[in-house]
Order: structure tokens, then sequence, then C-alpha cells
């Protein structure tokens, strides 16, 4: 009788465990605010400022396209905390410093950290935009190999060409009728 008590248990025991690792199978997208945080990290790892920057504020999120490979406009300010950037803390742990520079961003980010890109230009005011962009290392390779395929192909191409003009200047040498030796041309 105890197993019968048992096998209900176990079962639910099962079907709870399996669909968690469902759950963890399907990742989710990050959020705008996370594409956003990842921004600021990098802006933090291109500015020659001495202090982190960390987000004062966030304009909303513009609704529109749900793919999140799609780039979204963003609009955000960034103030300078108290940590150096030669401490390695993590700007979310940081003070805000008083009388902190802040500065303006703009630009576009994509949610999906797999495609990670993002344009953005950061100022104060009445100073010169900072702009940094950041491509995924994906669309680097892309962008290489592409070169590279373009290059095997052009070679290809001239070998070709060198292939048919032997050829013919070959059939002309030998004396082929007129219809081989113009069709090789």
């Amino acid at each position: 009788m105890q197993f019968q008590r048992d096998v209900p248990s176990l079962w639910l025991w099962r079907s709870l465990s399996l669909l968690l690792l469902l759950g963890l199978g399907f990742s989710q997208t990050p959020s705008y605010r996370d594409a956003v945080l990842r921004a600021v990290d990098d802006f933090n790892q291109q500015s020659l400022d001495t202090n982190l920057y960390r987000l004062l504020d966030l304009d909303p999120e513009p609704q529109g396209d749900e793919d999140p490979d799609t780039p979204k406009s963003v609009r955000f300010r960034v103030k300078e905390t108290v940590c150096g950037k030669a401490e390695r803390q993590l700007p979310e742990q940081c003070a805000f410093k008083e009388q902190g520079v802040v500065k303006q961003c703009m630009g576009a980010v994509t949610l999906n950290p797999a495609a990670d890109s993002f344009d953005i230009s950061c100022n104060e005011p009445g100073a010169q935009p900072f702009r940094f962009k950041k491509i995924s290392r994906l669309a680097g390779l892309l962008r290489k190999g592409g070169e590279k395929i373009g290059e095997k192909l052009k070679k290809i191409g001239q070998k070709i060409k060198n292939f048919f003009s032997e050829t013919c200047t070959s059939a002309r040498v030998v004396g082929l009728p007129w219809p081989v030796s113009g069709f090789l041309k």
C-alpha cells in the first residue's frame, strides 16, 4: 500500500522536474534595459574618463518591432560615479559622484546578445559627442569571410578567363574551323 501512495508523488515530482528543465531551455530575450546596460558597460570601456559612469535614467522602450535582432532607438543619461575604472567595480555598485558629469546618450541597440550591436553617441551639454559602436564578433567574422570568398571567386574567374583565352589561342594555331574558334572567344 505504501508503494501506491508513492507512485502519484513520484509522477508529480518527475512532471515538475520536466517542466522546470523545459523552462530553463527557453531562454528569455534580455530586456530593453539590459541592452542599454550592456551599452553603458561598453561606453565605460571605450571612454577616456577615469571614473565609471552609471545609468541615471532611461526613456521608455519604443513600441513596434518585437524582433530582438532589430535595432531599437534609445535615449538615456549616464552620470559619473565615485568608482575609478582601475577598481574594476560594477557601475551599479558605485554611488553617483556629487557634482559628477551627466551625459546624454542616444542611438540604437539590439536586444539579442548574440547579435549584440549598438551605435550610441553620448555628450555632456556644450561638448563634442563621444560616439561608440559595437558590432558583434560574428558580424566581423562574416564580413571577413565574405571578403575572402570574394577574393577566391575573383581568382577562379581569372583562371577561367585565362583557360578560355589559352584555348582560343590553341584553336587558332591548330586551325580549327570557324564555329569552334568563334565559340571559344
